[in-house]
């Protein structure tokens, strides 16, 4: 043979189940695999979402369930908003500053470029007000099943001072819940 045939698995991965737990037991993600080259997981809508995600990969975002608000930042700083309805898919280029905002009952099918080592995620909140800087939290994104966007939130959140904004002193209310 030419080539050496890979031992790995084939996951047969039931979409519908999946979002069944999710929302039964109130997890936010649920990771499909991690590959040394890709990484896939079914993510649930977040109501509060606002901070904007810089990571270093590319990202496939499927609407599986609901439509998804794609918010993201142009090199000039403007907000802007990519929709997704269901059943339709966007790519989105490394490095892009987004916030995808859809209901707690939606579906995203997001699969993207592992991290290599060192490579690191940000996550960015801007004043509701102002559109100042508010914070920036930094994580090295290995395995989703740690939820660091989760970790992120709750550092921000639980911060009255990282909410409030140095500009106009508008503080960003935080979640009844994560």
């Amino acid at each position: 043979m030419l080539f050496t045939i890979p031992s790995i698995e084939m996951p047969n991965v039931d979409l519908e189940g999946i979002m069944r737990r999710l929302i039964e037991t109130g997890k936010r993600t649920h990771q499909l695999w991690l590959t040394a080259d890709s990484m896939a997981f079914i993510a649930r809508g977040r109501e509060y979402r606002s901070e904007f995600h810089v990571n270093p990969s590319y990202e496939i975002q499927y609407s599986l369930r609901g439509e998804l608000k794609l918010h993201y930042r142009t090199a000039e700083g403007v907000e802007k908003i990519a929709v997704v309805p269901e059943g339709s898919c966007l790519f989105q280029p490394p490095f892009v500053p987004h916030s995808p905002r859809f209901a707690p009952d939606a579906f995203q099918l997001v699969v993207e470029r592992a991290r290599k080592p060192g490579e690191i995620d940000r996550f960015y909140w801007f004043c509701p007000q102002c559109d100042e800087f508010l914070h920036e939290e930094s994580y090295a994104v290995d395995d989703y099943r740690a939820d660091p966007v989760t970790q992120a939130y709750r550092n921000f959140y639980n911060s009255e001072e990282f909410r409030t904004c140095k500009t106009c002193g508008t503080i960003m209310p935080a979640p009844a819940s994560l």
